[in-house]
């Protein structure tokens, strides 16, 4: 008997469910909750290892793997070759912050993703001390019982010891495409890994049926984490939008180099420059032009983005979803949870003795039921047809499992308090019978109990007026309430014969709930229609429920209702022109709900689609942003979604667009203020150089204006909230490109004012008489103070910057001016700092002259503005 005990905890799949319950130490109940953590400090939490990263030697030295980096390196070989010390000496400092700077993103990058993964740890139902529990995976250890459902991942290799139409699919594991049946049966000892059928593997999914799982192996431990190569890494922080801009960064670097050797050229041998200044000017204008830092801070911007969206409870698992949301024109959601509290509560009963309404709140099981009546029978088959449980916690009742199901168990309750049978056999619901049959042995024998849809469960009875039942199921329904219809079927075998339950059962009663509509889901869906955006309401309840609760949640055309048996008279073409109309759905599958994104798109609309159960997963995929839910969401949903909610609530959905729409808003401030500043550095060089004239800015103060502003300033837009007017907008479009002929003339038009102005107080300066090195000065603290102005001009690109809110900025954009300005007054007026850089003390007047520039130049470009919103409004 040892010996087969030893052999049971090695090679589970060829010994009965009974003989691994023994050699686990465990019990159809599960663990107790004392036994279940000193088996979690034996074996450790289940996860798999982590993968490590790149130490943070090696991720510090990939920074210098840039374009960039290698010309300030080989500038820096040059002007140390001609013993230019202080060239030298400010170009390694230049290269060090850009590689300090993207170290530090690229850690905060992968701390966003690192807490994401934490928060999308998988969760999972088990039986601990006879009672459901739901706990995050990594609690789970050996000997649990874990009840398993058609969409949840499987947490641990398990050794299934009650399965019911168990199929589940192991790709990741055995490579085979179609999901595996399985069955309690044991199978030989040196059975392959595919033909295993009583095991269900950790990471693999069920595809159908309910199961219950003796866990046999945990974390390193399981199949999958004895293979280990399957691990995922961090995902990197990277979108269209940022793989977009990488790209177009690199090629203007190689652009730009080129016409710096050019020029080198042309200045050496046309305009006889001596080469030692010359070199360092045209390495100054390379630095200067090249938009180094732009996939950087578009990067962090990304990673303050995703934390942002995981504040709001929307969780971002596919970064490209951030720039998909945030161009949505159409949500899809579904009814009960997102748009409704999900706390169902019975609220009414229609048997053939009368009709009740029930009194009480929540999952409570007090309340009054008038008039008096006998429910014993109904109340029966509410309780035993279910698969919940009622928790009471400190006078709080909440429910573990289907919020329906809880409702049925609190209206029991308050008919007949302890209702207690043997379950002996159950088919679980499935969204294509749309019916749950359980067989108990209780006081009245063997029953089978059966609740579902009305007109399905009408149809297996023989007894019922069908006519009747059905007028008074739409009644119902059209009062807002979710039906559901119960019957009943004395049983003299202790299995569930399927044929026999068509037309052999006896009808019972109908039983109406309601799951009040959310109060902040009403004000998201009026926020959604100010921004554009259509919200449609796909459910597979009754049409008349749900137009009741889209005529309260305040949907645009609430009362044109489809179902799925409409939909399937449509063909393709004709759901695409009427699907624009109708903003209610009722009565629909999971398989309508694709056609349904389908069709959407096929009109050029960007579809947000929500989904939680495993036949979702084509629509989520299909969706230009999937939505899967985060409580009551299958793994398979998450797996297949962009984005999931943790807390399934449809404002969520809506924060996220905004969320999704000042993300892409602040990636276009940092290229739209990156762009025309580096544009405007390097105009003025190239211009002086070309003319002949002096140059406004030595080559070492334009690497100290590139160094002080370039990152910081443009970081500073990372950090920016949500624009006044963001909600109120209509979608842009996906295809919208990043670089349009708006962004090109601001390019052109800021850098044309830059040489303006610098180029204009270096000409006063000289003309009042003030020697080269003050006049240079000048025109350096003049760029400051322009790339300041145009900081503040950017952050409200949809709106009017002469606003008190836009002055008062946020404390970032005053803390980088702060530093930004204290640096300036240090390299102007600190005699060491003076020696580095070659600078003179400005006077006072003309000090507030730039100043004033600064200002002007503000005023111009916002005029500029207000025509062009003018003009478009």
């Amino acid at each position: 008997m040892h010996h087969s005990l030893t052999s049971a905890l090695t090679h589970p799949h060829a010994h009965s469910g009974r003989t691994c319950l023994l050699a686990l130490v465990s019990g159809p109940g599960g663990l107790t909750g004392s036994e279940a953590a000193r088996r979690l400090a034996r074996h450790g939490p289940n996860r798999l290892p982590e993968v490590r990263g790149r130490g943070q030697v090696l991720r510090f030295l990939a920074q210098f793997h840039n374009v960039l980096i290698y010309v300030l390196l080989a500038a820096a070989l040059v002007t140390a070759a001609m013993q230019h010390w202080i060239d030298t000496g400010v170009i390694l400092a230049v290269v060090m912050a850009n590689a300090v700077i993207g170290f530090v993103q690229e850690g905060k990058a992968e701390a966003a993703m690192t807490a994401i993964r934490q928060m999308l740890a998988p969760q999972a139902a088990v039986l601990r001390d006879g009672q459901r529990v739901t706990l995050d995976a990594a609690g789970i250890v050996p000997g649990d019982i874990v009840l398993l459902e058609a969409g949840d991942k499987v947490p641990a290799d398990l050794r299934v010891i009650e399965a019911r139409g168990l199929a589940a699919q192991e790709a990741i594991l055995t490579g085979e495409s179609v999901p595996v049946e399985k069955d309690v049966d044991p199978v030989a000892f040196d059975a392959p890994l595919g033909d295993r059928r009583p095991m269900l593997w950790s990471g693999t999914l069920v595809t159908q049926g309910t199961a219950r799982g003796l866990v046999v192996a945990t974390g390193a431990g399981t199949e999958i984490g004895r293979i280990g190569g399957l691990l995922s890494g961090v995902e990197q922080l990277t979108t269209p939008l940022v793989a977009q801009m990488d790209h177009f960064a690199r090629w203007l670097s190689f652009l730009i180099l080129l016409a710096a050797a050019l020029l080198l050229a042309y200045g050496y041998f046309v305009g006889h420059l001596p080469f030692a200044d010359l070199f360092m000017t045209v390495v100054a204008i390379a630095v200067s032009s090249i938009p180094e830092g732009l996939p950087a801070v578009m990067t962090i911007t990304l990673a303050i983005g995703v934390q942002a969206m995981a504040r709001r409870h929307a969780i971002v698992r596919r970064l490209p979803a951030i720039e998909a949301i945030g161009s949505v024109s159409v949500i899809c959601t579904d009814k009960t949870g997102t748009l409704t509290r999900n706390e169902m509560v019975v609220a009414a009963v229609e048997t053939p003795e009368g009709s009740f309404t029930v009194a009480g709140d929540g999952y409570a099981p007090t309340g009054a039921i008038t008039p008096a009546g006998d429910l014993g029978r109904l109340a029966r088959a509410a309780a035993l047809c279910n698969d919940a449980t009622l928790r009471e916690r400190d006078g709080l009742w909440s429910v573990e499992g289907d919020p329906m199901e809880g409702a049925l168990l609190a209206f029991a309750g308050k008919v007949a308090p302890d209702i207690a049978a043997t379950r002996l056999d159950a088919i679980p619901f499935d969204s294509r019978h749309r019916f749950m049959a359980v067989l108990t042995d209780g006081p009245e024998g063997c029953v089978t109990h059966v609740k579902g849809a009305p007109e399905r469960v009408l149809r297996m009875c023989g007894d019922a007026e069908h006519a009747h039942w059905h007028d008074r199921a739409e009644a119902m329904a059209r009062g807002g309430l979710r039906v559901l219809a119960l019957a009943e079927r004395a049983e003299t075998a202790d299995r569930i014969d399927g044929t026999a339950l068509e037309g052999g059962l006896t009808f019972l009663g109908l039983i109406g709930l309601i799951d009040p509509p959310r109060p902040e889901a009403v004000a998201a869906v009026a926020e959604c229609r100010a921004a554009g955006i259509r919200v449609k309401m796909i459910t597979g309840d009754h049409a008349g429920t749900a137009a009741a609760i889209a005529a309260q949640i305040g949907l645009e055309n609430p009362h044109r209702v489809l179902t799925g048996q409409d939909l399937d008279k449509l063909d393709d073409a004709q759901l695409a022109l009427e699907v624009m109309g109708v903003d209610v759905f009722a009565r629909t599958s999971p398989e309508d709900k694709l056609r349904l994104v389908t069709a959407l798109q096929a009109n050029g609309l960007s579809v947000a689609m929500t989904g939680d159960g495993v036949n979702d997963a084509p629509a989520l995929k299909r969706a230009d942003a999937g939505i899967a839910m985060g409580l009551k969401g299958s793994e398979a949903a998450k797996e297949a979604a962009d984005l999931v909610l943790a807390d399934d609530n449809f404002a969520t959905i809506a924060a996220a667009v905004r969320e999704g729409r000042t993300v892409y808003d602040n990636l276009k401030k940092v290229i739209s203020w990156t762009l025309p500043t580096n544009a405007g550095e390097a105009m003025v060089v190239i211009t002086a150089l070309v003319a002949g004239h002096a140059l406004p800015l030595t080559a070492v103060q334009i690497l100290w204006v590139n160094l002080i502003t370039g990152i910081t300033l443009g970081l500073a837009l990372a950090f920016e909230p949500t624009e006044a007017g963001t909600m109120a907008r209509p979608p842009r479009r996906r295809d919208a490109p990043i670089l349009s002929g708006e962004l090109v003339w601001h390019v052109a038009l800021v850098a044309l004012l830059f040489l303006a102005a610098v180029f204009g107080m270096f000409s006063y300066a000289l003309d009042r008489g003030y020697p080269l090195a003050l006049a240079q000065t000048v025109a350096m603290n003049t760029l400051v103070v322009l790339e300041i102005a145009h900081l503040f001009f950017i952050r409200n690109i949809h709106g009017t910057s002469l606003t008190w809110d836009a002055v008062r900025g946020t404390r970032v954009v005053w803390t980088v001016v702060v530093v930004i300005t204290a640096a300036q007054f240090a390299v102007t007026y600190l005699p060491p700092l003076q020696a580095v850089l070659g600078t003179e003390p400005v006077p006072l007047a003309d000090g507030l002259l730039i100043v004033a520039l600064g200002a002007a130049f503000f005023a111009l470009i916002e005029i500029e503005k207000q025509i062009r919103l003018g003009l478009k409004g």
